[in-house]
C-alpha cells in the first residue's frame, strides 16, 4: 500500500477545497442568480369540469433583491411567462426580498413594473406571502401589513386575493380562483405567528358547483382543504431551497411540519402543487433545486395523476 506523502496530502486537501469553493460559487451564485426551470405538470384533478382545459402558470417567492433577483431579471422571468402562452398567471407571493445578505433593494414599484408585461387572457391573480407582511421582519420583525406590497400589484393591473373567491370562464366553462390571506402574517415572537386566512369565508363566496382552484402562499392550510377543492396551489418551502438526500427531508420536516415540500402532491381526493419558487430566503444559496416558472394544464387531455 502506498504511504500517503504530505504532498499526496496537500494535493488532496487542494483539490478538495476548490470542489468546495467550486460548490459554493454554484449554490451562492450560478444556480440562484442564472438558472431558471420551466418545470410543467398536466393533470386532472377530481371535481373538475369535462372538457374543460386550463394552462395557468405560476410565480412564487420572488424575493426581489440585488443582485440575485433584479428588476431586470424579473422582467426576463416575467417574459419568459409570456412566452409560455398561459391562460392565467397566479403570483404566488413573496415579493419582498427573504435575507439580508443584499447589496442593494428593489422595492415594490419595481419588481411591479418588472412583472406589470405579464399577459394571459384570463388575467393575472396576486396572493401575499409571509414576506410581503413582514417588512423588514428578519432585522425588526416589523410589519406594514403587506400595504406596499398590494398598492403596487394593484397599481400593476393584478388582482389581488386575500381571502376572495372569484369566477373565471374558459370556452364557455366557469371555474373559481380561489386566494387565502397569508397564514404567518403577524409574527407574534419566536416561532409564533397568527395569521390572516379564512379558509371557510374564503370558500363559502363559491356559490355554484363550479370547480376551484385555491391560492395558498403556505402549503400548511393544505390539511384542512376539503375535497371540494380540485387543486390548491402553494409556494413558501422554495423545495428546500437545498435539495439533499435525507438532510434536506429532516430539515423540511422540522421547519415546515412536512416532508413533502416540493411538486405534485396528493393526498386521497386532494391535490397540491408546491412550486420551487425563484429567489432565496433566509440565505442566498440555492443548489440543486434551480428557480423555476410552473406551468400547470389542467383537465381536457391531462391524465389524472
Amino acid at each position: 500500500m502506498a504511504l500517503l506523502t504530505r504532498r499526496h496530502f496537500i494535493q488532496g486537501a487542494s483539490a478538495f477545497t476548490l470542489a468546495t469553493a467550486g460548490l459554493g460559487t454554484y449554490a451562492c451564485a450560478i444556480e440562484p442568480g442564472f438558472l431558471l426551470d420551466i418545470t410543467t405538470y398536466r393533470i386532472t384533478p377530481p371535481h373538475w369540469t369535462p372538457g374543460l382545459q386550463v394552462k395557468a402558470a405560476l410565480i412564487a417567492d420572488i424575493h426581489a433583491c440585488e443582485p440575485q433577483m433584479s428588476a431586470a431579471r424579473i422582467r426576463r422571468i416575467a417574459e419568459a411567462t409570456n412566452a409560455l402562452n398561459p391562460d392565467v398567471v397566479f403570483l404566488l407571493g413573496d415579493f419582498n426580498a427573504g435575507h439580508r445578505f443584499v447589496t442593494g433593494p428593489v422595492f415594490p414599484e419595481q419588481w411591479a413594473e418588472a412583472l406589470s408585461v405579464l399577459d394571459a387572457p384570463l388575467g393575472t391573480y396576486a396572493i401575499l406571502g409571509n414576506h410581503d407582511w413582514w417588512h423588514g421582519a428578519l432585522v425588526r420583525m416589523r410589519s406594514d401589513d403587506g400595504e406596499s406590497v398590494r398598492r403596487a400589484l394593484q397599481h400593476a393591473d393584478f388582482k389581488v386575493l386575500e381571502n376572495a373567491a372569484v369566477p373565471l370562464v374558459k370556452d364557455g366553462m366557469s371555474f373559481w380562483v380561489a386566494g387565502l390571506g397569508d397564514q404567518l402574517a403577524y409574527p407574534q415572537g419566536p416561532n409564533s405567528f397568527q395569521g390572516f386566512d379564512d379558509l371557510n369565508g374564503t370558500l363559502a363566496q363559491v356559490t355554484d358547483g363550479a370547480p376551484v382552484l385555491l391560492l395558498a402562499h403556505e402549503p400548511f392550510v393544505f390539511r384542512r382543504v376539503p375535497e371540494r377543492v380540485s387543486l390548491t396551489l402553494c409556494g413558501h418551502t422554495h423545495g428546500g431551497q437545498v435539495n439533499l438526500p435525507i438532510i434536506t427531508e429532516l430539515f423540511t420536516e422540522s421547519q415546515f411540519g412536512m416532508r413533502q415540500v416540493y411538486g405534485h402532491i396528493v393526498d386521497g381526493n386532494r391535490h397540491m402543487i408546491i412550486s420551487a419558487g425563484l429567489g432565496t430566503s433566509i440565505a442566498p444559496i440555492r443548489l440543486f433545486r434551480p428557480p423555476e416558472i410552473v406551468l400547470v394544464t389542467i383537465g381536457a387531455d391531462s391524465a389524472l395523476a
